[in-house]
C-alpha cells in the first residue's frame, strides 16, 4: 500500500501549509482518482508521495517501509501533464529510455501502442504532444514500479488522445499490478477510470 499518514508540507516555514493532515492510501494493484480544482496541492502531493519533496510531518510509506531519498529506481514513479519539461531536448527517445537503466531488450519489447520503434531516433520535438506522453510513461513504467501517481496526464490532449493513453495505461498497470493515482480536475474522466475517487480539499488559506 502507498500510504500519506498525517503528512504535512509547506514550502519553507514562512509560508503556509500546502497539504495539511493528509491521509491517503492507494492499494497494490488499485486505481485511485483524486479530483479537485488546480492550484489547490494535489501536484504537491504527488511528488511528496514520489519522495522528490519531504513532508514536513508525518510520513509516507511504501508497502510499509518509508523509501529512502530519492534514487533510482524508485518504487513510486510520478508522470506530469507536459512530458517535455521532463525531458533533454537534446536526447533522442531511446536515449531518454535508456536513462532509466532498461536493458535494450526491455527498450524493444515495449508495447507498439505505448512507443512506436520509430520514434526511437527523434528528439522530443520531433514527435506529437500524445506520442510524447506515451514514451513519458514508458519511461515511468521501465523503472518497474510498484506505484504511479499520474497528475492531470490528457489535460493537453484531444479527446481520442485521451481514452488512447488511459486505455493502455490501465492496461498495463493491471497486468503488473501497479498501484496507480490518478490526479485530475475532471471528475467524469476519474469516475470513468477509477475503482474509486477521492475528493480534494485545499487546505484554507
Amino acid at each position: 500500500m502507498l500510504h500519506a499518514d498525517d503528512v504535512w508540507f509547506r514550502y519553507g516555514a514562512a509560508h503556509p501549509w500546502v497539504l495539511a493532515g493528509v491521509d491517503l492510501r492507494v492499494e497494490a494493484g488499485e486505481v485511485v482518482g483524486l479530483c479537485g480544482p488546480s492550484g489547490g496541492g494535489k501536484s504537491t502531493l504527488g511528488r511528496v508521495l514520489a519522495g522528490f519533496a519531504g513532508p514536513v510531518r508525518g510520513r509516507v510509506t511504501v508497502d510499509g517501509a518509508v523509501p529512502r531519498a530519492r534514487r533510482a529506481p524508485h518504487p513510486v514513479q510520478l508522470v506530469l501533464q507536459h512530458p517535455e519539461r521532463a525531458m533533454d531536448p537534446r536526447w533522442t527517445v531511446r536515449r531518454v529510455l535508456a536513462a532509466t537503466g532498461a536493458s535494450h531488450d526491455d527498450v524493444a519489447a515495449l508495447d507498439r501502442r505505448l512507443v512506436d520503434p520509430a520514434w526511437l531516433d527523434r528528439h522530443p520535438h520531433e514527435i506529437s504532444g500524445g506520442e510524447l506522453q506515451r514514451v513519458n510513461l514508458a519511461r515511468a513504467l521501465l523503472a518497474r514500479p510498484r506505484y504511479l501517481v499520474a497528475d492531470e496526464i490528457t489535460a493537453s490532449v484531444d479527446a481520442v488522445t485521451q481514452a488512447a493513453i488511459w486505455d493502455l495505461l490501465l492496461q498495463h498497470c493491471h497486468a503488473a499490478g501497479i498501484g496507480l493515482l490518478a490526479i485530475s480536475h475532471d471528475r467524469p474522466l476519474l469516475d470513468a477510470v477509477a475503482s474509486r475517487v477521492v475528493d480534494w480539499e485545499p487546505v484554507d488559506a
